[in-house]
């Protein structure tokens, strides 16, 4: 397999940023997510001209190809686990040979946060541990879910207002313990506030999860995912078509939280990323 990134006239590669710069004034083409090129972020890789809509993986994951037969681009979420360097993504163009389109990974320093939760949600017993186990399944089918439609839009309101109360990618350790970086926005807002659709799409999953408590999964289309935690109200079933700011449920404060809040995860490829990213910079949520 070939590796393509295109050279400027001097031999050299263009900069990952110059590549990016036409990608959202491409015609037909949804307004992109803020680009960061780091563990937790999105980039947008250029994948040239084709007949019919290339598809692109990234380690046997589908990709979100959005374009037209002049100018397609590859929408990539990167893992919060992603190392710094160099990274590939798979590209097949109809009947021709599979390229690989190349693209960075620049260090990102995220900051740490101590927390006190109960006992019980730390040192977890067998059952507490058994059905975390049966959580954790259950979800890794919903998060691989990849629908064929592609997003109506890209960049979203937050799903309910408030202050930002935590950030993405805290490593955060409870009660001394360290545990898994901050997978998604926390915005802090009063028990019973409506919780809604940050963009259309339909819900696939909801249910009461040991860690997240109430939960609600809605697909945007794709592979972009949005999972709304720790809901004092469901007011949404599977299947369901939503509109963007409609109504999915409530502020509350089940699953493992000191507060009334809602947790905000997005994941794109099965990767999460930062929901900021996706959030126009004229919302009040901050």
């Amino acid at each position: 397999m070939t590796i393509v990134r295109p050279l400027n006239r001097a031999g050299r590669l263009w900069p990952l940023c110059a590549l990016m710069l036409p990608l959202a004034a491409a015609a037909q083409m949804p307004e992109l997510p803020q680009q960061l090129g780091v563990p937790g972020g999105v980039v947008a890789l250029p994948l040239g001209a084709a007949p019919q809509r290339p598809q692109a993986r990234a380690n046997e994951v589908p990709l979100m190809v959005l374009g037209e037969p002049s100018n397609w681009v590859a929408l990539v979420g990167i893992p919060l686990s992603a190392k710094p360097g160099s990274a590939t993504i798979e590209v097949r163009r109809g009947a021709q040979a599979e390229v690989r389109v190349s693209y960075r990974i620049a260090p990102k320093q995220y900051a740490e946060q101590r927390l006190t939760v109960a006992p019980r949600t730390v040192d977890l017993s067998p059952e507490d541990l058994a059905r975390y186990e049966r959580e954790r399944e259950h979800q890794s089918k919903v998060i691989a879910i990849f629908s064929d439609t592609l997003p109506a839009m890209l960049r979203m309101r937050p799903p309910v207002p408030g202050v930002r109360s935590s950030s993405f990618g805290l490593r955060r350790v409870f009660n001394g313990q360290p545990r898994a970086p901050h997978s998604g926005m926390d915005i802090a807002a009063a028990a019973g506030t409506p919780v809604v659709a940050p963009a259309a799409g339909r819900v696939i999953d909801r249910g009461n999860y040991f860690f997240n408590g109430n939960t609600v999964w809605i697909d945007h289309g794709a592979g972009l995912l949005s999972m709304l935690c720790h809901l004092s109200a469901i007011d949404v079933e599977p299947g369901q078509e939503v509109a963007a700011g409609q109504r999915v449920g409530a502020v509350g404060a089940t699953g493992r939280v000191t507060g009334p809040h809602l947790h905000w995860s997005l994941s794109l490829n099965r990767a999460m990323v930062d929901p900021a990213l996706f959030v126009r910079d004229d919302d009040t949520a901050r």
